[in-house]
């Protein structure tokens, strides 16, 4: 299972001039806030993501005073910082030893709206390095990519050819990559990828997310408006027992959950698509005495290394331990956060950049929906069957997702 996020932020940003001479790049502010801190927010929406790693270079201090062991919800953040300029490649050949067997790498001077699990999802024949591409990226600034099928053979520089994929800059890395970095310094896109691709070790999926580079002073400028746009997101979110899983009553432990039909395919369709995606789920059995906090969070966290699998996340896990008629004490009482009541809902608009107008509820009883329209979202009543099924047209997804593949 994926677990680790490596972010290069060593570059010099030349092309910005004095922008970047005493602050690194991927530190510039974008509406108010450092660059960096949307790749992180973005990083810390996938649950398995826990460790961090940055690759820092040009004006490494900075970069280590502001993020090293700092946690970005449920990640640790941590700062290698790399003795001499070393390229792309060198930094991770010098921070061999933080690296896990299989990580994603990600620049960090661009942003590309996509679903990361997918790229890391399993496939065969497996590959060093898979890249994902930005579809049909517009202008001449890129080289493009040209594939066979999945596999990468060869990188166009800029300007050979006037449409086709893109090189995004995230990738899924498997740690044998080291073995082909020889001398120091070096680049990866230049020295390694190339040989990758001779030994069909370099593979791609085919995005078509919003994708921005802040390399250049027009771009930086455009990325003002456009990011803080991009990252607000329509939500979903799913009642559990009854829409997610079979309900037996009370479920609380991993060999009693059972997935609806459909329902992990539904998740990955709302991940897909760009949608946040929560789970709101009364717990009384908390306070009924049935089972502690403690197993919630127990099979929470199995439900996302299970969804993993697939690719597939759930941003947010939000559960109401409460009911004004239990038995233990700490949790008899009324909560503005049990459904019928929208306090669950309203934690995750309060807490996430959610665009409450186009968001939806999706439940299997009047209490679910009570709580939406409390909420001011749309609620909508699922009765069984496939999941997958009864959410694509509440997408708008009857003609395909967001997510396209090489």
């Amino acid at each position: 299972m994926l677990k680790q996020a490596v972010i290069l932020v060593g570059g010099l940003g030349t092309r910005l001039g004095e922008m970047t001479r005493l602050v690194p790049k991927p530190l510039l502010e974008v509406a108010g806030k450092p660059f960096l801190d949307y790749i992180l927010d973005e990083l810390s929406r996938y649950p398995t993501i826990q460790d961090i790693v940055l690759l820092a270079g040009h004006q490494a201090g900075q970069v280590v005073d502001r993020y090293h062991g700092r946690h970005w919800r449920g990640a640790a953040v941590s700062v290698v910082s790399e003795p001499a300029r070393l390229g792309t490649g060198g930094a991770l050949k010098h921070a061999a030893t933080r690296l896990d067997a299989k990580f994603l790498l990600l620049n960090g001077d661009s942003f590309f709206d996509f679903n990361m699990l997918d790229l890391a999802a399993p496939i065969h024949p497996p590959a060093i390095v898979r890249v994902a591409l930005k579809k049909d990226h517009a202008g001449d600034r890129y080289g493009r990519v040209l594939l066979d099928k999945d596999f990468i053979k060869t990188f166009l520089p800029a300007g050979a050819q006037p449409n086709g994929p893109i090189n995004s800059g995230v990738y899924c890395v498997d740690r044998e990559i080291l073995s082909f970095i020889d001398e120091l310094p070096c680049s990866l896109e230049q020295a390694v990828f190339p040989r990758l691709a001779e030994k069909g070790q370099l593979r791609a999926n085919l995005y078509d997310g919003f994708f921005i580079d802040i390399g250049v002073p027009v771009d930086f400028e455009r990325a003002q408006t456009k990011l803080p746009e991009c990252v607000r997101r329509s939500a979903v979110f799913f009642d559990r027992d009854g829409v997610l899983n079979i309900d037996k009553a009370y479920v609380h432990k991993i060999e009693d959950f059972e997935w609806v039909a459909g329902a992990r395919e539904a998740i990955k369709l709302c991940n897909d698509r760009g949608y946040l995606t929560f789970v709101v789920t009364n717990q009384a059995g908390v306070a009924r005495g049935y089972y502690g906090i403690e197993a919630i969070q127990t099979l929470h966290d199995w439900v996302s290394r299970d969804l993993a699998e697939i690719g597939a996340h759930i941003d947010e896990f939000q559960y109401c331990p409460y009911h004004e008629e239990g038995v233990v004490a700490e949790w008899r009482q009324a909560s503005n956060r049990r459904k019928p009541a929208p306090g669950m809902i309203l934690d995750c608009l309060n807490g996430w950049p959610v665009r409450k107008e186009s968001s939806l509820l999706v439940g299997d009883m009047p209490h679910d929906l009570q709580a939406a329209a409390a909420a001011g979202i749309t609620g909508h009543l699922f009765e069984g069957g496939s999941l997958l099924s009864f959410i694509r047209p509440l997408l708008g997804a009857d003609d395909g997702s967001r997510l396209t593949r090489g």
